[in-house]
């Protein structure tokens, strides 16, 4: 029927009008910004840096020394609006694994630009880059308050797991199983050479010395 739609939209609305006098389910809105609803766990805003303090050797704040970005430049290639701006550094950090890695000198998010996509997050091989569920970004700086350097974007994991728990746990989960398998592996490479040198020392005992040595 023509306008059934409509009908159907008035009618839930005077429902909830109705009902907000004698069930606070109905009432479905609230006195912001003194009262504020949750955000979902798959609600999204603008992408952050996630960073570990244990991940990384060398000084510098606790944000710049756990940065788990290696700048491998992928979220910025694939960012469709092209608002994210990377440079990589000259040097190397040891990343989660223990293996040596170039890390950002520069990290900047235009969120004037960024259209909350996530693409970003889905390319980045690390587990680095994750979406907020801050949305209060207003200001009166239309350009230099709108793009976030690397020390605004850096966020640390804890905060990850308040925003998002499930997906942070999941997370979690996969690095420390990709941890235990480079351990292992380090640990077996350390015992076979070692194993290798106690061999080559006993063949070089087991070898016998030249007559004049023993004259």
């Amino acid at each position: 029927m023509l306008g059934e739609g409509i009908l159907k939209g008035l009618l839930e609305t005077a429902k909830n009008f109705a009902g907000s006098y004698v069930s606070k389910e109905r009432l479905t809105t609230v006195q912001y910004p003194e009262e504020r609803l949750a955000p979902i766990e798959n609600s999204r805003v603008f992408p952050f840096l996630v960073y570990d303090v244990e991940n990384r050797d060398g000084g510098g704040p606790d944000w710049e020394a756990g940065l788990r970005c290696t700048s491998c430049q992928i979220c910025e290639k694939e960012c469709p609006p092209k608002c994210i701006f990377i440079e990589k550094s000259k040097d190397k950090k040891l990343d989660y694994l223990g293996k040596a890695q170039f890390y950002p000198t520069r990290f900047d998010i235009d969120i004037s630009v960024c259209m909350s996509c996530q693409i970003c997050v889905e390319v980045c091989p690390f587990e680095s880059i994750k979406m907020d569920k801050h949305f209060e970004q207003s200001t009166d700086d239309r350009f230099g308050g709108l793009l976030l350097d690397r020390e605004q974007l850096a966020k640390p994991n804890e905060y990850y797991h308040q925003i998002h728990p499930i997906e942070a746990a999941e997370v979690d989960a996969r690095l420390a199983a990709a941890k235990a398998v480079f351990d292992a592996k380090a640990k077996a490479a350390a015992a076979a050479a070692a194993a290798k040198a106690a061999a080559a020392e006993v063949a070089a005992q087991a070898v016998p010395k030249p007559a004049s040595e023993g004259a």
